[in-house]
């Protein structure tokens, strides 16, 4: 496993690399990728969602727990397909609160790259999985990883936007300092939450875009064209 990294994020984070947990991490997905079972995203783009937005562009931080496990769906950015794939059920939940919020139209491809562009860091707690297996690379050191990201972020910025959607998301963000940044909470959009109430009607959205006019930043363009 060769680390390739965009340069602001390897600067930063160089270190990890080095690091004992990492090390026991590069083994054990060697391991997995010489098995029989595929493991997603592709190498390449393990670290899509950094390679897309150097540090300093970031605006906002969405996070998810770990990638889709069906073919062809993840590509290094979380609650994102690749173009042509079916909209798994929370990203279909996220589009309709989007439409509701923004009146965007209803994006006809699940692909979130124009949104990464922009500054909106699509990251994943755990940033591999094995074919067909939620969660199967979950406590292999991918957590502390990203952990480490949260953590530069909060402390290195000023004024981001923080999209914590579920349990598990809160969990991981519960250090970020929310009297510099912005941190917007709500329940997952798994149909399992969303269809409790927990989702719809949160303007997440809007709201971020209100925090980022306030703070003379440019607002996300949310439209998927």
């Amino acid at each position: 496993m060769t680390i390739k990294l965009e340069k602001s994020w390897l600067e930063i984070l160089e270190p990890e690399f080095k690091s004992a947990y990492f090390l026991s991490l590069k083994s054990f997905l060697e391991k997995e990728k010489a098995g029989s079972i595929p493991v997603y995203p592709p190498g390449t783009e393990i670290f899509a969602a950094m390679d897309l937005i150097p540090f300093q562009d970031v605006k906002v931080v969405v996070l998810g727990q770990d990638p889709y496990h069906g073919p062809s769906q993840a590509h290094g950015l979380c609650f994102s397909v690749n173009e042509g794939i079916a909209f798994p059920p929370s990203l279909q939940n996220i589009f309709k609160e989007l439409v509701e919020d923004v009146g965007v139209s209803y994006p006809e491809s699940g692909d979130l790259r124009p949104w990464a562009k922009q500054g909106v860091l699509l990251l994943n707690a755990t940033l591999t999985v094995r074919q067909g297996q939620a969660g199967s690379h979950q406590g292999k050191g991918w957590e502390t990883f990203t952990d480490k990201i949260i953590e530069e972020l909060n402390r290195r910025r000023e004024n981001l936007v923080f999209m914590l959607w579920g349990s598990y998301a809160r969990s991981k963000g519960k250090h970020i300092d929310r009297s510099r940044h912005l941190v917007l909470e709500c329940g997952h959009p798994s149909p399992l939450s969303a269809n409790r109430g927990h989702w719809f009607g949160n303007k997440h959205f809007s709201k971020c875009n209100a925090w980022l006019s306030q703070h003379g930043l440019k607002p996300i363009d949310w439209e998927l064209r």
